[in-house]
């Protein structure tokens, strides 16, 4: 079967839908066909040894032996597969008394390792629903009439074949495609990625090595990696490893697997990420295409205990990505499973190498000292990223977003120490005849050699326009009548050493500059509590206050149920213990008693104004907090009042307000040398340092510089981009890197798309005038038909 013809075969095999229709939901007909297919296939490949088997299956019975033992000796005749049945019976001879008896008896015959996988698809429910609708034998005989012998379907189309029916499958019952198998193209290209630094190691005589993908859904990353050793070095050992999630999956990448001649206790079902079931294990090539974006809450509690606990020891000791997005746990998980560049005896090893597939967000999300950040921190410092390239969009059957290939390796070649190779090849790639899911477009076998020759020679590529032809446009709808020049689709390979990624975030402060006013309507806002009982105490006191006396001063209980259906009506977002506090007096007392104290203040400081200038009359202004500050702590000390801490909050943030022409505002004299870029100044004849302003807080990110010692790449950023704009600013020297220790929180991104934006000019006005010009007239046009 030609690979062009793999839809015909699914589409033959899809056609069992017609026998289902009616007595089975849409939803359910690939969960009869993908069971009844891995069964055919089993079958065909076991036909050249059936006899043979079935003789020795009746020698071994004799023996009385354990079941495993009695495995171990029918698996001798079985040409060198890994599997086997034991029952004279196939498909074809199945007649339609007793049919469902006899299709489960055929089952029981299979090994251990095949009859599992009809365990996981829960295929004796199946049987028993196909037979009780009366269609059983129908779907047995139409299976039994489909050749997939290995002849006639090779193991490279058969994968095909399988992720077409499960395409089908995925649409047909609103599934998603993706979380079953990769694209074929996508395969291909991150497997040659992956595997050619070793093309010429891998054709050495002996040669075993291992290939491990923790999320390997039907075996698509398995099969291809162990084709392409197989085309370099037929003799050449590959044993494949690895884990799925979805039953069903598993199941085929395990029946694919055992096809193929592989050891399928390596490939496990479960969780990767909370249930690691290969955890000693080590590999040498590791390729995924892990979910995106997927959340990992469920899983919370391991993930954060196994980060804590084990630290560098486990899997996560970088840190922890946000519980949204899941997608550098995967990364981290294949790290830990490199496997190291030394052996036990001190000899060097060939490490490992990683090719997963991402979305954007792994590249940038996250700040300086978050858990996505110090990820890619890690991987960067360690040196273990090679190169990342830009794949093009609608390239996947469940998204089209933009997606990248990280390749990354523990042995790097001495030219690519210490670099990293980007890659853009968003535009290598043809649209689709028909689309598949969201998958649109498809990458050429030039598309694939043009970017691993690229990768493989180390090679920076200007950017080239490709010969690729121009999008197809709407024709619906005016034309524009100059349009836009089409951005040209260009291809380019740029390298970056590893901390040109990586820059150091200050936190810049500027000083905190009040004035101060002590007015009438300052002080009456003080007989309510600042936000969030702030609004809802002048609406009660509007609505009930006026008959409060002395001794029932803000007792609301006994109208409690006007006040909580007002409550509701205008507040509905107060809590209860805000509701309670609202109804009873205590905090309308403390409010009062607060306003009364301020009142007096108020009256103290005027005194201790008079013959100062003024404004308003008792209303003094001060753009000098400093010495406001001094006046008021001689109104306490004339009046006797003091204020707690709450109190004293509340009342200066009721009489200043920020002011960019008041003097700044002193935290503290110091008996050290200024340094102003540090926050310490000379002023007034003192060195003091100021209180900052949190609103005018901001950070800086300043790129890395291994030349220069950390002091000089901050002091001279900030004299350079920050002072001749703001020049009271200052660094703030407490925030500093938790691993180096010093100033500045390191943090690393990778802003792919920045490096590769070409510019392209906006269109003339006399042309976008143009092209209005011609709207108004038809929309004119248009309204006098309508008067007509």
């Amino acid at each position: 079967m030609p690979n062009s013809n793999f839809t015909q075969t699914a589409a033959f095999i899809w056609s069992v839908a017609d026998l289902l229709r009616g007595d089975f939901k849409q939803s359910q007909y690939g969960r009869v066909i993908l069971p009844f297919t891995l069964l055919r296939r089993l079958e065909c490949v076991l036909e050249e040894s059936k006899g043979a088997v079935v003789a020795q299956a009746e020698k071994v019975k004799a023996m009385n032996l354990p079941e495993e033992a009695q495995e171990k000796m029918i698996l001798r005749a079985t040409n060198g597969l890994s599997f086997f049945n034991t029952s004279p019976m196939n498909l074809g001879k199945m007649g339609q008394s007793d049919i469902k008896d006899n299709l489960e008896n055929y089952i029981q015959c299979f090994s251990t390792d095949a009859r599992e996988i009809f365990e996981h698809f829960k295929f004796d429910e199946l049987v028993g629903l196909l037979d009780d609708a009366n269609l059983l034998f129908k779907v047995v005989k139409k299976f039994a009439t489909t050749d997939l012998s290995p002849s006639k379907v090779s193991n490279h189309e058969m994968g095909l074949v399988f992720e077409e029916l499960i395409r089908r499958f995925a649409e047909s019952s609103n599934e998603t495609a993706g979380e079953h198998f990769t694209p074929r193209d996508i395969v291909r290209l991150t497997t040659s990625l992956v595997f050619m630094e070793d093309d010429e190691a891998l054709t050495q005589d002996g040669i075993i090595r291992t290939i491990y993908d923790p999320t390997a859904g039907t075996g698509g990353f398995l099969s291809s990696g162990m084709e392409y050793v197989h085309e370099l070095n037929p003799k050449a050992v590959m044993r494949a490893f690895g884990q799925e999630l979805n039953p069903e999956s598993y199941a085929i990448c395990k029946a694919d697997m055992l096809i193929k001649g592989q050891d399928v206790s390596h490939i496990k079902l479960g969780n990767t990420l909370s249930n690691d079931q290969l955890p000693a294990d080590q590999f040498d090539y590791m390729l995924s295409n892990p979910p995106f974006g997927v959340d990992w809450k469920k899983i919370e509690g391991e993930i954060k205990d196994e980060h804590t606990l084990k630290g560098f020891d486990g899997r996560f000791g970088a840190g922890l990505p946000r519980v949204s997005d899941g997608s550098l746990l995967f990364l981290m998980h294949l790290i830990s499973k490199m496997r190291d560049t030394h052996n036990a005896d001190g000899s060097e090893n060939d490490g490992g190498r990683i090719g997963i597939i991402l979305n954007g967000s792994p590249l940038f999300t996250g700040s300086a000292g978050s858990g996505e950040s110090e990820i890619r921190r890690y991987i960067l410092e360690t040196d273990l990223l090679e190169g990342i390239i830009a794949l093009p969009t609608d390239m996947f059957y469940n998204t089209g977003i933009a997606t990248y290939v990280w390749v990354l390796s523990n042995k790097k070649t001495s030219e690519r120490k210490g670099k990293v190779q980007l890659i853009d090849g968003s535009n290598l790639c043809g649209k689709m005849r028909k689309s598949l899911g969201s998958k649109r477009n498809l990458m050429s076998e030039d598309d694939i050699k043009l970017i691993t020759r690229t990768f493989g020679n180390f090679e920076v590529v200007d950017a080239r326009e490709l010969d690729k032809p121009a999008e197809q446009k709407s024709n619906r709808g005016r034309q524009s009548s100059t349009s836009k020049t089409a951005a040209p689709k260009t291809f380019a390979s740029k390298i970056f050493s590893s901390t040109d990624f990586g820059y150091r975030r200050l936190t810049i402060e500027r000083p905190l500059r009040l004035s101060a006013q002590i007015t009438d309507e300052a002080i009456a806002s003080l007989r309510f509590a600042p936000k969030p009982l702030n609004a809802p105490m002048e609406r009660l006191y509007n609505e009930f206050g006026t008959a409060w006396s002395e001794e029932n001063y803000g007792y609301l209980a006994e109208v409690e149920t006007e006040v909580r259906a007002l409550i509701k009506a205008e507040f509905s977002e107060l809590k209860e213990k805000q509701i309670k506090d609202l109804l009873y007096s205590n905090l309308w007392l403390f409010q009062r008693s607060l306003m009364d104290k301020a009142q007096q203040l108020q009256t103290a400081v005027t005194a201790m104004s008079v013959g100062k200038e003024m404004a308003g009359g008792r209303e003094l202004v001060s753009n000098d907090f400093n010495q406001f500050d001094i006046t008021m702590k001689g109104a306490f000390k004339a009046t006797g009042i003091k204020f707690d801490t709450k109190e004293k909050k509340q009342f200066f943030d009721a009489v200043t307000f920020k002011n960019p022409e008041a003097e700044p505002v002193i935290k503290k004299v110091i008996k050290e040398a200024a340094q102003p870029l540090y926050g310490s100044f000379n002023y007034n004849g003192k060195v003091v340092e100021f209180q900052p302003d949190g609103d005018l807080r901001d950070n800086e990110n300043v790129p890395l510089d291994p030349s220069v010692t950390t002091t000089e790449l901050i002091e001279s950023y900030v004299k350079h981009e920050v002072l001749p704009h703001v020049s009271d600013a200052w660094i703030n020297a407490d925030k500093r890197d938790e691993k180096d220790g010093e100033i500045g929180i390191v943090g690393y991104e990778i802003p792919f798309n920045r490096h590769f934006y070409v510019y392209q000019p906006p269109r003339a006005l006399e042309a976008i005038d143009e092209d209005l010009a011609l709207v108004s007239d038809d929309i004119m046009s248009l309204l006098q038909e309508v008067r007509s």
